[in-house]
């Protein structure tokens, strides 16, 4: 099964499809769109474009994405939605379902920790998937991909305790954070 994973953006845009084999995760493409220096209705076109390719050369049969990370400032925060409304237009043209998880929750599955930084992001991509991940909207898009499969290893375990070995399986760096505060 291969997922597509994420990071949107207006200026970069990060994706990640990532193959399940059994318990085995393999990196089918990533890296990140970059549209440059143009006025935004035409970077959202050139990123609407480039994830079209990227889905029809990768063929995920699922895309997962991150969900809106309240910014700085509004302006930021509205021109985010956009990026990420092309990314769900993107999904929804190729019939693709979509699935959402809040930052904390990816870096959670991705790391261990719900806080981690952008460093750490990469240099798990890296040991994880053994990717050269150069940037962090590559490693983040992984790593929501990584986290869908991870969580839908749970959900379609019909045993608690095999989702949760399953679940393991996929992460080996995820720990158990139910009981700290």
């Amino acid at each position: 099964m291969i997922v597509l994973g994420i990071d949107p953006g207006s200026r970069r845009c990060g994706f990640g499809a990532v193959a399940r084999e059994g318990g085995r995760l393999r990196v089918v493409a990533s890296g990140v769109i970059a549209p440059g220096d143009r006025p935004v209705a035409e970077r959202l076109a050139r990123i609407l474009d480039g994830l079209a390719g990227v889905i029809a050369r990768a063929a995920p049969v699922e895309v997962s994405i991150e969900q809106v990370f309240a910014g700085a400032s509004p302006r930021s925060a509205l021109v985010l939605g956009q990026a990420r409304g092309v990314a769900l237009a993107a999904a929804a043209r190729a019939g693709l379902p979509v699935f959402e998880y809040a930052p904390a929750e990816v870096k959670l599955a991705f790391t261990g920790s719900g806080r981690a930084s952008k460093e750490q992001m990469l240099r798990t991509a890296r040991a994880l998937l053994g990717v050269g991940a150069d940037r962090s909207d590559e490693a983040d898009a992984l790593a929501v991909a990584v986290c869908h499969l991870a969580r839908r290893a749970v959900r379609a375990a019909p045993d608690p305790r095999r989702a949760l070995a399953a679940a393991a399986r996929l992460v080996p760096a995820r720990r158990d954070h139910r009981g700290a505060r």
